[in-house]
């Protein structure tokens, strides 16, 4: 028996997305913690353990964005051949093993090693998810939906956190070998889930398995109904998709780089890209080492660190209920804008009120600016801010926004280079960031507000608008032939439509067709630019 409730399905899905936050908390809950630095201790001093060096820390952490860059690039041909929903279980078989890996870790090799595989599986997950939610979702809901994948990273974060915080009571290995182990545990429960769960409606389309496309319509958005105005809408604008596409020759990357599609890439990409240069993911990783020179150490550390991820739950929840309401581009826009602020702030404190220390804090180089007084407070309030800024905004929207731009024939493939170069960012950054605060110090913070200055720009001027609008109908935004040849619609002159596409989901029917565009693909000027020209 298949469940058809979308909420259900995607509460399942986005385990996968959890897995990712469950691998975040498993270092920045534990790098900090005696047991680790004494057990994977580089440094002289053996009574003095000051755990790996900054630049194998660095590879440490970077090895499991590392895994989910090939990860995220081997799920574009595997979910086209396996499906979508038969990927995400592969992969979370994948993490399964990785996991025991990582907990039997007797040396930094084979931690690495473990980090890999794991990451492997979170490339696989991570790309496949969202384009599993969305092609399942009605359109009013799709953002919601897909976005709960940045929620269950979140909840990842904060609970394998909280497991960490409790088992650093503990003296020994088993302080981190027990979260570590119990990281397998969601991927379980993800993998049993997915089989209560139907199959892409897209993807059983392609591969001309009509009567099953149609089913799980009927299923997911009919409520048992066949004769529903909004299935047969959608399974017509599938069919008139997929009867286009069949004419075309299966995809590879390389299409992707066309003229016609190189736009819509680029997006996708920056996406991904602009999402890790926020500097969030390195915040998460290394916020110990960011308190430390707050001031804060031992418990009080680990609890004020606690804090943003508990902040990074509860922001997230707004983008959940409004995203399709505010549409994508004000939530991007407002989200860079706010953290551009918080960073500038921080670097100025940094700079002006701090003490550079040149061995660091506590052995740790990496914590080499110490501020204390209020200016401490100041730094640990404007990190909370910056949390808060970007759980609403760059978080989910980074995962709802690419799997929205791309037709059908490539959407798999694309969405896994999209997600590819999130995890190119997310490991390099991982490994830059030690090094960075040991050589530039308070100026990191420098570098990561000039980039989110420039996505501003970024999006304004180049991301479109595809909240409430159909897969299909998104199509048409790149295909205008009013618009700039292969680019289509100007990114603001789009809108939100979520109001008109709400009447059709519930009636079939538009409520005003002065302020919609024709729901019927214009096939001939699609095969135009699909062979590149306008």
């Amino acid at each position: 028996m298949q469940i058809g409730n979308v909420y259900f399905i995607a509460a399942i899905a986005v385990i996968g997305g959890g897995l990712f936050g469950f691998d975040i908390a498993s270092m920045s809950a534990i790098i900090a913690t005696d047991q680790y630095l004494c057990y994977f201790n580089q440094g002289n001093d053996p009574k003095n353990c000051s755990g790996p060096t900054a630049d194998v820390q660095g590879g440490i952490t970077a090895a499991m964005p590392g895994g989910s860059w090939l990860g995220a690039l081997a799920s574009g041909f595997m979910s086209d051949k396996l499906g979508r929903k038969r990927s995400i279980q592969v992969g979370s078989v994948i993490w399964c093993i990785g996991s025991i890996v990582i907990c039997a870790a007797q040396n930094i090799p084979m931690l690495i090693v473990g980090r890999i595989i794991n990451g492997f599986s979170v490339g696989i997950c991570s790309a496949q998810v969202p384009v599993y939610i969305s092609e399942l979702a009605p359109p009013s809901k799709r953002g919601r939906l897909v976005g709960a994948q940045q929620w269950a990273i979140t909840w990842g974060i904060m609970i394998l956190f909280y497991v960490s915080y409790g088992t650093s009571k503990i003296n020994g290995t088993a302080a981190f070998r027990i979260p570590w182990g119990v990281q397998m545990v969601p991927a379980i429960i993800l993998l049993i889930g997915l089989f209560f769960l139907p199959e892409s409606p897209r993807w059983l389309a392609r591969k001309d398995r009509w009567e099953e496309c149609h089913a799980v319509l009927t299923l997911v958005h009919g409520k048992g109904d066949p004769n529903s105005p909004f299935v047969s809408k959608e399974f017509g604008e599938i069919k008139d998709m997929c009867e286009f596409e069949r004419r075309n020759a299966d995809v590879t990357y390389l299409e992707l780089f066309k003229p016609n599609m190189i736009n819509r890439t680029h997006i996708g990409i920056f996406t991904q890209v602009w999402s890790q240069l926020t500097g969030m993911n390195v915040m998460m990783y290394y916020i110990t080492y960011v308190f430390k020179m707050a001031g804060l150490n031992g418990n009080n550390l680990l609890v004020s660190s606690s804090i943003q991820y508990v902040i990074n739950v509860g922001m997230t929840v707004p983008a959940l209920l409004f995203v399709d309401r505010w549409g994508r581009r004000p939530t991007l826009l407002i989200g860079a804008f706010l953290m551009a602020t918080w960073l500038y702030v921080n670097a100025g404190l940094l700079g002006a009120r701090g003490v550079y220390q040149p061995n660091g804090i506590d052995g740790i180089k990496a914590a080499s600016t110490k501020v204390t007084g209020s200016t401490s407070k100041a730094v640990i309030a404007c990190s909370y801010l910056f949390v808060a800024s970007y759980a609403p905004t760059w978080g989910p929207v980074s995962w709802i926004y690419p799997p929205e731009l791309y037709p059908l024939r490539v959407r798999g493939k694309a969405v896994a280079l999209a997600t590819s170069a999130n995890w190119a960012f997310n490991f390099a950054l991982g490994y830059f960031v030690p090094p960075a605060f040991v050589n530039i110090q308070w100026r990191t913070y420098i570098v990561f507000a000039v980039f989110c200055t420039v996505m501003f720009f970024h999006v304004f001027f180049m991301f479109p608008e595809t909240a409430g609008k159909t897969l299909e109908e998104v199509e048409e935004i790149f295909t205008d032939p009013h618009g700039p040849p292969h680019v289509g619609t100007p990114a603001w002159k789009t809108r939100n439509t979520r109001k008109e596409i709400l009447d059709v989901e519930r009636h079939g029917s538009l409520v005003n067709d002065e302020k919609m565009r024709d729901y019927d693909i214009d096939e001939k000027h699609v095969e135009r630019t699909s062979s590149g020209e306008n």
